[in-house]
Formats: structure tokens, C-alpha cells, sequence
């Protein structure tokens, strides 16, 4: 069984979860159609981002069909095929199309939602007192509900149905999508990081990584820092604009990672700093927890704040600073448990081989 894992690496979780597979001994490979800023690495990069030239097009033609007569499994993510060209331009009609011959020719179409990809903005907005779907708080909120909450509705009613399993990075995806599942990030190996929990001494240094400022709620984390530092010894870092691997390093150096604000969910960013043992500031939404596991729910050990009250918690937190060590060690452990490539590629390749297509991601992985 080979398992082509792409056309997007948003996050660094397609390919973490290939590799993982690649461990296990599976045949697995991610690719791209092509490479963001941020550097993630990938099995194949087919071309370059909005090189639409008739070579470029016509590579990419020729790997989706490669692909989809070479795989046994297509797991694809962020709501795209290999033939979703989005850089090219809007949807038309060639989109999907090598999903739906995958599927014909009796290969498992599986598919990962990872955020703006299936959020109805119009439906989030009403079910949501924090969202990043408000017309504050996003500055693509008037052209999502005109026009990409209809390709996005088009994803969820035609093509979505047609995939074998689907699953949300995000559990409020589910609201939008019941077939669904909660999936953890598969981005982040532990093991590549060596814990360095926060100090115990000198000014707290404080991270904040936006990859895009409008939406993680950074005016909230600068006002709640700046009334922070008339109370207590801290060092501010806002992370932006950087390759991925550099980022790492800003992280690596941090007492605290203070992560997003409108989402309810933390992000990829979150699981990276908690490995290096690093403790989390973040929204999470409680009417979204009915989407994850009780027992995974439980072991959540990040330091919940809104926008609405970040300064008071940084404030409470930050001055109990013995706690913050112990904090750092639950985190890494929490990574280590529910967050670990290798145990999520376990249970995905049982998935794939499951002829009945009745298995559950979490039956599977030990929980209800």
C-alpha cells in the first residue's frame, strides 16, 4: 500500500504524519504543488507558487495523475486535491477531479480540515461570541461570506461525502462537517526537541508567533503586554516573518508561548513550544469539547485566557513563577502522549487497511 499524502503542507502535518508512516514501515510520500515562505520540507515540491506556465501545469497534471494510479490511499488536506489549483486561480471544473478518479479506481480518499478550509464564516459568526470570523476582527470577512463560504459549502455537500474519513485538526470544524473527526497534530516529533523549561530567574521572556497578526488576536497579546510590563520583569518577542526552522529557535528561548485568541483551538505553533516544555497561553472554546475526548480533554495543560481577560491571567500566572517549570513538564508530557507522529500513524494505518471503513480514529487509538 502506498499512501500519497498532499497537495498542501499547512502546518507541517502532512508530511509529519508521512514520515511517522515512513517509520512504521509504511510506503508514504507528501508533496506539494508548491512551497510556502515558511520553508516546511516536503517529499516532492512539483512547482512553484503561481508559476502558471504550461510546464508548470502541466507537472502538476501529470504527478496528480501519477498519483492517483500509484496510491492505494490519498489523504489530502486544507480542502484541496492535487488538482485544486488555487493559485492559479478561482474553482472550475477540473477541481477534485483526481480524488474522484482515486476513488473509482478503489483507492481510500481520506481528508484532513485544518481550519479556513471548512469554516462557514457566516455560520461561525452566529454560533460564536469569539470568532475569527467577525468583520473586526478579519479583514477577508466581507469576501469569505460572499463568495468563499460557497466554495467552501461546495467542498462540505459534494466532495467531502464522496472521502472515506475526514477529519478536523480544529473541533469546531465539526459543527460544519459531523462526519468529522477530532484529530490531533501529527506535525511535531517530541523527540527532535530537548525540553528546556522556563527559568527561575531574570525577566519572563514571553513569545508571540503570528503568521497573520489580524486573526491570532495579537492587538489583544500587545495590549495585555504592555500593561504587563508595569508589573512584572518580562522580555516581549513577537514572532513574525521568519522561516520555520529560525522560528524554532525564538521559541526555544521562551519561558511562555502565547499563542491565538479567536480560534478557540491551539495551533501547530502550540504543540512545537509545549514539546520544547515550554507552557501555552491560548483561547479554547468550551462548546467545542464535546468534539474531543474526555480523556484528552483532561490532559490539556494549557493556561486558558480570552482576549477579553489575558492581561489579569498572564498577570496571576506569571507571578506564581515556580509553577511555571511544572507547567513546562506537563506540557512536554502531554506532546509526548497525545501529539506523538508514531502513535497517530499507528492507528491511521489501521484505518487504512479497514476494509469495512467502520473503525473509529480514537477506537483505535485506546479512548472514547
Amino acid at each position: 500500500m502506498i499512501i500519497t499524502h498532499g497537495p498542501c503542507n499547512v502546518g507541517n502535518q502532512a508530511q509529519g504524519l508521512s514520515d511517522a508512516e515512513k517509520n512504521i514501515g509504511l510506503k508514504s510520500r507528501a508533496a506539494v504543488n508548491y512551497q510556502t515562505w515558511l520553508g516546511y520540507e516536503s517529499d516532492f515540491v512539483i512547482s512553484e507558487y503561481q508559476s502558471n506556465s504550461t510546464y508548470s501545469a502541466l507537472k502538476r497534471l501529470l504527478f496528480a495523475i501519477y498519483f492517483v494510479f500509484t496510491s492505494r490511499c490519498m489523504h489530502y488536506y486544507f480542502g484541496r486535491s492535487f488538482l485544486c489549483w488555487d493559485d492559479f486561480g478561482p474553482f472550475n471544473k477540473w477541481w477534485f477531479s483526481d480524488l474522484k478518479a482515486a476513488k473509482f479506481l478503489g483507492a481510500k480518499v481520506f481528508m484532513t480540515l485544518q481550519g479556513c478550509d471548512a469554516r462557514l464564516a457566516y455560520k461561525s459568526n452566529e454560533l460564536n461570541e469569539i470568532t475569527p470570523c467577525d468583520r473586526h476582527e478579519c479583514k477577508f470577512y466581507e469576501g469569505c461570506v460572499s463568495t468563499v463560504d460557497n466554495d467552501r459549502l461546495r467542498l462540505i455537500e459534494q466532495i467531502i461525502p464522496s472521502c472515506h474519513k475526514v477529519f478536523a485538526l480544529n473541533p469546531e470544524l465539526i459543527k460544519f462537517v459531523p462526519k468529522a473527526e477530532f484529530l490531533p497534530y501529527a506535525s511535531v516529533d517530541p523527540q527532535s526537541f530537548r525540553p528546556e523549561f522556563p527559568k527561575t530567574d531574570g525577566p519572563i521572556k514571553i513569545v508571540h508567533a503570528p503568521s497573520e497578526s489580524t486573526n491570532k488576536g495579537t492587538e489583544y497579546v500587545l495590549e495585555a503586554i504592555e500593561q504587563l510590563k508595569k508589573d512584572l520583569p518580562i522580555e516581549f518577542e513577537l514572532v513574525q516573518n521568519l522561516p520555520h526552522e529560525e522560528a524554532l529557535k525564538k521559541y526555544a528561548s521562551a519561558d511562555v508561548l502565547i499563542d491565538q485568541f479567536l480560534f478557540g483551538w491551539y495551533g501547530g505553533v502550540a504543540v512545537e513550544a509545549m514539546a520544547m516544555g515550554k507552557p501555552v497561553v491560548c483561547y479554547l472554546r468550551e462548546s467545542d469539547f464535546i468534539n474531543v475526548p474526555i480523556s484528552f480533554m483532561n490532559d490539556v495543560p494549557i493556561i486558558r485566557a480570552s482576549k477579553n481577560n489575558l492581561y489579569a491571567v498572564l498577570k496571576k500566572q506569571l507571578s506564581q513563577r515556580e509553577k511555571l517549570s511544572e507547567l513546562g513538564k506537563l506540557s512536554r508530557g502531554f506532546v509526548e502522549k497525545w501529539h506523538d507522529p508514531i502513535k497517530i500513524a499507528d492507528a491511521m494505518a489501521e484505518l487504512y487497511s479497514d476494509k469495512s471503513n467502520k473503525l473509529s480514529f480514537w477506537q483505535i487509538y485506546g479512548t472514547k
